[in-house]
């Protein structure tokens, strides 16, 4: 059956839906930079009116070249890198930006004391390689940390010390369990975004620092949430829970009626009812779960002038509900709506 799309009062423009968090492409290319500098090792670009760059990025290089002094952006990724020296980037002590993202590099050849001396480092991009589990210690300067796509089961709670002005960390795609996070995230007092998407957790990661507004945990196989959970994230605004094993038994009574959650996602889970939710929701992603009834009480308890749900978006197609589910009075509740779309599976 095609999806029937109930468009509720007038469709708002430019509404704002929260996105995964990308900062996209941090490259310039060095082609269009000017010639190189004379301190540039052959392999590499130095463009002379960027002189605190050095590219190195898809040279088929097999370890980490020569570094000049001065460089505070460097860009080793797509190449054939597998191990990291002790002295490597002695010579530059002020780096901000390393990108080491699809090499071959694994942890066992990382040699100790490889990032000492990179007390300035802002941001470490290490995807798509064969770590299995972090590099470090790294300094507190640290801002971004990537690790996509790599081997990672567990983290050490000791190897994250000192992080305390990390915002971002990148940890989807890699083979992460509940017991090998335990304790990992609780001193990243600055930490503001996690995505551990496409792991192995049965469980969200607990002692989570309050400072975390975004936290995407999709494809894993995660059954229940804590009820207080949620209450212990006073800033959280983003929270993606798709592609789970959770089901109406696994969510305690009113564990997301929280008024600082802005965007849930409860996607491709084996929810039979809809969750209650806080009226300051705006957007709810329920397609393809097991519901069969329309409670317009999961949104509005009280319906009146100033009471009512201030939801935009709610998907629910892919259940077992039809045009009829939906009650008569519901554009009183979700006055705000800008669509709800419904989909039977029947």
């Amino acid at each position: 059956m095609s999806p029937l799309s109930l468009l509720i009062l007038s469709i708002l423009t430019g509404s704002a839906l929260g996105q995964y968090y990308d900062y996209g492409s941090y490259l310039d290319p060095a082609h269009l930079l000017g010639p190189p500098g004379p301190n540039c090792v052959e392999e590499c670009d130095c463009p002379m009116n960027f002189p605190s760059a050095m590219y190195c990025d898809g040279r088929g290089l097999k370890s980490i070249p020569s570094i000049a002094p001065g460089i505070k952006y460097l860009y080793l990724q797509n190449n054939q890198i597998e191990e990291i020296k002790a002295g490597a980037f002695d010579n530059v002590t002020d780096l901000r930006w390393l990108i080491l993202d699809n090499n071959r590099i694994a942890s066992s050849k990382v040699e100790k004391g490889a990032f000492d001396k990179l007390a300035s480092l802002e941001r470490l991009l290490f995807s798509y390689n064969e770590l299995t589990e972090p590099v470090g210690p790294l300094a507190k300067s640290l801002i971004e940390l990537k690790m996509i796509g790599n081997k990672i089961s567990k983290i050490p709670a000791e190897m994250m010390l000192g992080l305390e002005n990390l915002t971002s960390f990148h940890l989807q795609e890699n083979e992460l369990t509940t017991e090998g996070i335990i304790g990992a995230f609780e001193g990243l007092k600055s930490l503001h975004y996690l995505d551990i998407s496409q792991n192995k957790l049965g469980k969200l990661p607990a002692a989570m620092p309050k400072s975390v507004q975004m936290l995407y945990a999709d494809n894993n196989n995660i059954d229940s949430l804590l009820k207080d959970y949620l209450e212990k994230l006073p800033q959280l605004q983003y929270l993606r829970i798709a592609h789970n094993a959770l089901t109406d038994s696994g969510i305690p009574a009113g564990v997301f009626n929280v008024s600082s959650l802005i965007e849930l996602d409860l996607s491709f889970n084996k929810l039979e009812s809809i969750p209650e939710v806080n009226e300051n929701l705006e957007n709810l992603y329920l397609q393809v779960n097991d519901i069969s009834k329309f409670d317009l009480g999961s949104f509005c308890k009280v319906i009146g002038p100033v009471n009512y749900s201030k939801l935009r978006h709610l998907r629910l197609d892919g259940n077992h509900l039809t045009r009829s589910s939906v009650p008569f009075d519901v554009s009183n509740c979700l006055r705000q709506a800008a669509e709800l779309t419904v989909e039977s599976t029947d």
